[in-house]
């Protein structure tokens, strides 16, 4: 009972395919579902999951170590175990291409969601 309270409590919990809305979208409320939409398929979840821990790994190090000329590694190593999860698995182009803010939301959202208990994986 509890599972599906909470999945009701989230956008699109079963990932479900939504149609992209030709006019755009007016808030990252409205793209939220349709971000999740193009993570259907359960690897690239799991790779964005695995690139969203390691930007904050890295990030923290970064801070850690006084490092911050290296940020550029944390940036392209997220993008790019998500994109070989869109590329490769999903079979799609990533959202970042047509929403680029939306899109960088989503992540972070759909990993926080993760993170904490709220959304299945």
């Amino acid at each position: 009972m509890a599972v599906q309270k909470l999945n009701k409590e989230i956008a699109n919990h079963n990932y479900s395919k939504r149609a992209y809305k030709t006019e755009g979208y007016k808030s990252f409320e409205d793209f939220y579902p349709y971000y999740l939409s193009e993570h259907c398929n359960t690897i690239n979840r799991r790779l964005h999951l695995l690139a969203t821990s390691n930007v904050v790994g890295i990030l923290a190090y970064l801070v850690a170590t006084r490092q911050p000329k290296f940020w550029w590694i944390a940036l392209i190593q997220g993008y790019g175990f998500a994109w070989i999860g869109h590329f490769i698995f999903e079979k799609n182009r990533p959202a970042t291409f047509k929403h680029p803010i939306y899109s960088f939301m989503g992540d972070w959202k759909m990993w926080y969601e993760v993170v904490s208990g709220k959304r299945k994986f």
